[in-house]
C-alpha cells in the first residue's frame, strides 16, 4: 500500500493506517467505549474516529457488535465506560433535542404507533426542530415534501403505516430520518426489506447527500459488495473490536474475508465502478488457476 502501515491484531487482520497522516477531522467520535446489555459486555475499549463529510460503513459477521456501536453513536444506549464526543461534547451530558437537530438515526426495525399515516410519521422528523406549542411551518412541509419525494413514498403520503409492505414501510423510515434534515446520519441496514432496485436507489440517494450536501453517513450493511461501492471508508468488526479500517480497496481482502467472516473468496476490481468485488466461494466452487493470477 502506498504511504500505509498496516498493523495486525493478534487474529491476523490487517487494519490500515496511514504513515505520518494526521486524524481525519471528526464530529463523531469514541474513546475507550464499553457497552452491553444486562450482565453481558458487547464492546470493550473500543476507539473510533467517523471521518466528516463521508460515507463510513461497519461491516462484520452476526452479533459482532455493529448496530451496538451505532446505538451507542446515537446516544440511545449509555456507555458503561468510555465516552462519545459529539462536535467535542459528551453527546450523553447533552439534551436530546440538541442532539436530534445534530444527529439522526434510522434503528433496526423501528416501530410505528398504530394508526398512523405514513405522511403523520415522516412528519414526526421535525418534531426536534420544533416547539411543543408550535404548529408546523412552511419549513418543516417542505423538509417532509422532499424527504418523501427522495424515497418515492410521496404517493401512499396518506395511507396507513400497517398497511404498507417491509420495503415499503422502511423507505418511510428512511423519509422520517431525512425530514429530520441533520448533518449526521446514523443507518442500520437501511436496505433491510428492499429488493436489489430500491436499495440501489436508496444508496445512490445516500451517496448525493454526501457529495451535494456534505453529509456525514454512518451505515450498518450487510451486503459487502454495496458496502465496498458506495462507502469511503469501511470499519471492520469481530467479536466487539474494530480489527480493520480504512478505504474499500485497502480493507477488502480474500485474506480479511476469511479471517474475519470465515468467507471463501475471490476479490476482484468491478469492472463498472472499480471497486472491490467479492465473489463467495464455497468448498464446491473452489479457484480455478487463472481467478488466482
Amino acid at each position: 500500500m502506498n504511504n500505509s502501515d498496516a498493523r495486525l491484531d493478534g487474529a491476523g487482520v490487517t487494519a490500515v493506517e496511514v504513515a505520518g497522516a494526521p486524524a481525519p477531522p471528526s464530529r463523531l467520535r469514541a474513546e475507550g467505549l464499553r457497552v452491553g446489555y444486562d450482565d453481558r459486555v458487547v464492546i470493550d475499549d473500543l476507539d473510533i474516529t467517523i471521518p466528516d463529510a463521508a460515507i463510513t460503513t461497519i461491516i462484520g459477521p452476526n452479533g459482532c457488535g455493529k448496530s451496538t456501536l451505532l446505538r451507542a453513536l446515537s446516544r440511545l444506549l449509555p456507555p458503561r465506560a468510555g465516552t462519545v464526543y459529539l462536535d467535542d461534547e459528551d453527546i450523553n451530558g447533552m439534551r436530546p433535542k440538541t442532539v436530534a437537530r445534530t444527529l439522526g438515526l434510522l434503528p433496526q426495525n423501528p416501530v410505528a404507533p398504530e394508526g398512523l399515516t405514513v405522511g403523520e410519521l415522516v412528519a414526526r422528523g421535525r418534531h426536534p426542530h420544533q416547539r411543543w406549542y408550535q404548529q408546523a411551518t412552511p419549513e418543516d412541509e417542505a423538509a417532509v415534501e422532499w424527504a418523501l419525494e427522495q424515497t418515492a413514498t410521496a404517493d401512499f403520503a396518506d395511507r396507513s403505516i400497517d398497511a404498507l409492505s417491509g420495503g415499503q414501510r422502511q423507505r418511510v423510515w428512511i423519509a422520517l430520518t431525512l425530514a429530520q434534515q441533520t448533518d449526521l446520519l446514523l443507518l442500520d441496514e437501511p436496505t433491510t426489506y428492499l429488493d436489489l432496485a430500491h436499495s440501489v436507489e436508496i444508496l445512490d440517494l445516500v451517496h448525493a447527500l454526501r457529495t451535494e450536501h456534505g453529509k456525514t453517513v454512518v451505515m450498518v450493511l450487510h451486503d459487502l459488495n454495496l458496502a465496498a461501492r458506495y462507502s469511503d471508508s469501511l470499519f471492520v468488526m469481530r467479536s466487539g473490536q474494530v480489527v480493520a479500517h480504512g478505504t474499500p480497496a485497502e480493507v477488502i481482502t480474500s485474506e480479511l474475508l476469511l479471517d474475519a467472516f470465515g468467507l471463501q473468496s475471490h476479490v476482484m476490481a468491478d469492472p463498472i465502478f472499480g471497486a472491490p468485488m467479492i465473489v463467495p466461494l464455497g468448498s464446491r466452487h473452489p479457484v480455478r488457476p487463472e481467478a488466482r493470477a
